[in-house]
């Protein structure tokens, strides 16, 4: 046996006040005189006997009564397999899982709670000069200091669900790293969540030095369906147009998920309606067609009705229907006649002309397509730019100057990982064929003839053949591309073999040529995307926007305004939200009392899945984690206390103590060793 506080034993040396007491017994006499006083002799001895007896009885229950109760204090223990350092201070990290999971609801009410009650039980089963961290799934900077218990407690009680999500490595990392710096001092670390599968599937690196312990929260496998994602199939979104959105639905459950309402709004008007099944454990992807749209931002939401996990049940997007598309025409200081009526016989486009010396390059992103055409040279800076729009998502489609200079071409082209024409061929020739597998020719033929009218080419520009992600629009009879697009970066180039010059081709007047045009500028769609997650994306793109001290950008969404951090870069603004979300929903972007744009927040999915690890596959995540502390609907304080001290004695000094001094009091009232005597002399 072993004692937490040893010095508490120096109290024992009060045990010789009572003997004192005992052995100077300060009760002054009265003499009284007989005539006879045989008989009187032999009751006083009889007496003295008796009295004797029960003073050393009372002796003996208040010594033993002091003697457990300091005991008591000096907290003895029998020592366990992992208490070397009993005596020194501890400093204890305790993560507490605040994720979406944590609102399922146990026997005990929400696992939250019941996670909150069994932190505040680990932190009574210690010292009350222990120090205490609190960690959450939001990692917030409040969180990295040492707390007392009581400030300890009172820190759990203002814990939240949050979206964030973190997995295990995350955690012990971030626990590590406060605990790192605590020298001489014992440091224990304990996790308490659900363990869902989806957080954690490595194992885990943790310090040897760390006590690790785990506390699993029971819940049930609750069947349970979500919108995973959704997507539109139209990159530009036109007023009047049809538009189908695709939902992808996910039925984490074990048995198949039947009949589930699936509902989409649109700027808060029911605009489509379903109702599908899905198997166990699948994914399937619903395509929902809608039209009727105004020219502005559209709030977006899908809507499922699944019980009882309810928190991935809405979905929420939002994307921009334009009134007019801008393209940006760049050309050798001469209007291409060709690509100005093409884009002047539609008013949805609105395409600005400027020669390649005086391109703003600032505005480059606010273009979703770029033509170039007859230009001879493609100075420095304009390449760099187009490079740089192009890796953010633009598209740019390139028809070479009939006065190329090809080298110039072949440096620019291949910084964009893309062909190049090496050299002119002077052959006629035709367009023997098109890849109507190509995004760009999809729906644009209603039939297709067997042999169709296709571009005439009298002279042409051999096209290299390196270039990553190719893929042919038209090829000639010869087998060389005449038309080929490539994925660059997030952005598309696109590059033709001739000039827009009637001496090479007359693809400028072939029928072609206007749907093909048109419908590269509707591939090219590259506006903010149409939702982000909370707790993952924390910061986004937009289109540049120009910010002073007194027009500072601010997140709406009801009652709520956030104010981002913003940060111009490479001609796009970055907006930094950090941890300041922390609803789904649809905010406003605004600069003032004008809104930019409307950006969509959702919940992280990864919380969906109903799923738990086992003990034995924590056992392999966290090989020297201890086992499991599981502590039913008893408290944990014991628990964790024998595992950290050992078996605790002073429990059972104090009842020992009390057994005693109760003793004493029934000695004293009931035990008469007077009376006893009176009566056998009678």
């Amino acid at each position: 046996m072993y004692f937490l506080y040893p010095a508490f034993l120096f109290a024992l040396l009060s045990l010789a006040i009572p003997i004192v007491i005992h052995l100077f017994n300060f009760r002054r006499y009265k003499k009284v005189y007989f005539s006879n006083v045989q008989f009187l002799k032999e009751v006083q001895e009889q007496q003295a006997s008796r009295r004797n007896l029960k003073e050393r009885l009372i002796l003996a229950s208040r010594l033993l009564t002091l003697l457990f109760l300091i005991v008591a204090f000096a907290r003895p223990f029998i020592p366990g397999a992992q208490n070397a350092n009993a005596g020194k201070r501890q400093v204890v990290s305790v993560f507490v899982d605040n994720s979406y999971s944590m609102e399922t609801l146990n026997r005990e009410g929400s696992l939250l709670d019941e996670a909150k009650r069994r932190a505040k039980e680990i932190a009574s089963a210690y010292n009350i000069n222990d120090r205490f961290q609190l960690l959450t799934q939001d990692f917030e900077g409040k969180h990295q200091r040492l707390l007392s218990r009581d400030e300890f407690n009172d820190a759990i009680d203002a814990v939240k669900i949050s979206p964030q999500s973190r997995n295990l490595q995350q955690v012990i990392n971030r626990q590590e790293n406060l605990l790192g710096n605590q020298a001489g001092t014992i440091k224990s670390v304990f996790i308490i969540s659900d363990f869902q599968k989806n957080k954690n599937d490595k194992p885990i690196k943790a310090d040897s030095n760390i006590s690790i312990n785990l506390v699993q929260l029971k819940a049930g496998n609750l069947p349970n369906v979500a919108v995973d994602s959704v997507w539109l199939l139209s990159a530009v979104h036109r007023p009047g147009e049809s538009e189908k959105l695709v939902v992808r639905l996910h039925n984490y459950a074990a048995e198949k998920a039947e009949k589930i309402p699936l509902k989409v709004l649109i700027n808060g008007e029911q605009k489509a309606l379903a109702s599908v099944s899905i198997n166990a454990r699948e994914i399937q992807s619903d395509t929902l067609s809608f039209s009727g749209l105004k020219a502005g931002w559209q709030r977006g939401e899908v809507q499922l009705q699944d019980n009882p996990v309810t928190f991935d049940n809405q979905f929420y997007f939002s994307f921009n229907v334009k009134q007019q598309m801008p393209v940006l025409l760049i050309d050798g200081g001469t209007p291409n006649l060709y690509l100005k009526a093409v884009f002047a016989s539609d008013a949805f486009f609105g395409a600005t002309r400027v020669a390649d010396g005086n391109v703003d390059y600032a505005a480059l992103n606010t273009y979703p397509i770029i033509i170039i055409s007859d230009v001879k040279t493609i100075a420095t800076g304009l390449a760099q730019q187009l490079k740089t729009y192009v890796a953010k998502g633009g598209t740019l489609v390139v028809f070479p100057s009939a006065e190329a200079d090809l080298t110039n071409y072949k440096t620019f082209l291949s910084s964009l990982n893309t062909g190049y024409p090496e050299k002119l061929i002077t052959q006629d020739v035709k367009v023997a064929s098109i890849n109507r597998q190509s995004q760009v020719f999809k729906n644009v033929f209603e039939n297709f003839p067997q042999n169709p009218d296709l571009p005439l080419v009298k002279k042409h520009y051999q096209l290299s053949k390196s270039g990553a992600k190719q893929e042919s629009l038209m090829s000639l009879a010869t087998g060389e591309p005449f038309w080929e697009g490539y994925n660059s970066g997030k952005g598309n180039v696109y590059i033709c073999a001739v000039p827009l010059n009637e001496e090479f081709s007359n693809l400028s007047r072939h029928a072609l040529f206007v749907p093909v045009l048109f419908r590269m500028a509707l591939l090219s769609g590259h506006d903010q995307l149409l939702f982000y997650t909370l707790g993952a994306d924390e910061s986004f793109e937009m289109q540049p926007v120009q910010t002073t001290e007194k027009q500072l950008l601010k997140l709406s969404k009801g009652d709520q305004n956030i104010i981002p951090d913003v940060k111009q870069q490479e001609g796009t603004t970055l907006l930094y939200v950090s941890d300041q979300l922390r609803e789904p929903g649809i905010y406003s972007l605004k600069k003032q009392d004008s809104t930019l744009a409307a950006l969509a927040f959702n919940d992280n999915r990864a919380e969906s899945d109903m799923s738990y690890f086992t003990a034995t596959d924590l056992e392999k995540l966290l090989p020297n984690a201890k086992p499991l502390l599981t502590a039913g609907n008893s408290s944990l304080k014991s628990v964790v206390a024998e595992s950290n001290f050992g078996t605790q004695l002073w429990k059972l000094c104090i009842i020992l103590a009390l057994i005693f001094l109760l003793a004493e009091i029934l000695l004293i009232r009931f035990y008469k060793p007077d009376q006893q005597a009176v009566i056998q002399a009678g």
